[in-house]
C-alpha cells in the first residue's frame, strides 16, 4: 500500500495478510471480507472505521490508534489490543471471535461486546467501567485487578470473576451467573 492516508475508502476482499502496513492513516474507511492475518499495523491509525467479516488474527497493533472503530463478524484470535495507543482508544465488537485476545491494562470504558467469543481473553488490570458483555462466552478469561464497575454481565456466560480481586461495584449479573462469582470457593451450587 503506497498511500499513507486513506479517507472514505472501501476495501473489499483485499488480502493484507502478513504485510507491513505501518504508519498509515485510515479515516472513515470500511473494510469488508479483508484478511489482515499477521499484518503489522504498527503506528497506523484508524478513526471512525468499520471492519466487517474480516480476519485480524494475530495482528500487530504496536502503538496503533483505534478511535471509534467497529468490528462486526470479525475473527481477532490472539490479537494484542494491549499494545494500542491509549489516546482516544475506543472500539466495539459484534459477533466476533476474540479468543486469546489481550486487553491487559487498557482503559476501555463503555466498550460493547455483543455476541462475542472471548475465551481465554486477558482483561487483567483493564478498566471496563460501564462496558457490556451481551451474550458473550468468557470461558477461562482473566479478570484480575480489573475495574468492572457498572459493567453488564447479565447475559454473559462461563465467566469466573473474583469479587475480592476486582472492582465490581454496581456491576450487573444475572442470578444464574452468580456461580461465576463464587468459583474460587469451590462450592457446589445446585
Amino acid at each position: 500500500m503506497n498511500e499513507k492516508i486513506h479517507i472514505d475508502k472501501t476495501f473489499e476482499k483485499v488480502d493484507f495478510s502478513g504485510r507491513e502496513l505501518s504508519g498509515i492513516e485510515f479515516d472513515s474507511c470500511i473494510f469488508t471480507d479483508c484478511n489482515f492475518t499477521g499484518s503489522d499495523l504498527t503506528e497506523s491509525n484508524f478513526t471512525d472505521c468499520k471492519f466487517e467479516c474480516c480476519d485480524l488474527s494475530n495482528v500487530i497493533f504496536n502503538n496503533a490508534g483505534l478511535r471509534d472503530v467497529t468490528f462486526t463478524g470479525c475473527k481477532l484470535l490472539g490479537t494484542g489490543f494491549s499494545a494500542c495507543k491509549d489516546f482516544f482508544l475506543s472500539f466495539s465488537f459484534e459477533k466476533g471471535l476474540l479468543d486469546y485476545s489481550n486487553f491487559q491494562k487498557k482503559k476501555i470504558k463503555n466498550t460493547n461486546f455483543e455476541e462475542c467469543s472471548l475465551r481465554e481473553a486477558d482483561f487483567s488490570e483493564a478498566d471496563l467501567t460501564s462496558s457490556s458483555f451481551n451474550n458473550c462466552d468468557l470461558a477461562r478469561s482473566i479478570f484480575h485487578q480489573s475495574i468492572l464497575e457498572r459493567a453488564d454481565f447479565r447475559s454473559a456466560f462461563n465467566y469466573s470473576i473474583d469479587p475480592e480481586a476486582n472492582r465490581i461495584k454496581n456491576a450487573k449479573f444475572s442470578s444464574s451467573g452468580i456461580a461465576g462469582l463464587l468459583d474460587k470457593y469451590q462450592i457446589i451450587i445446585e
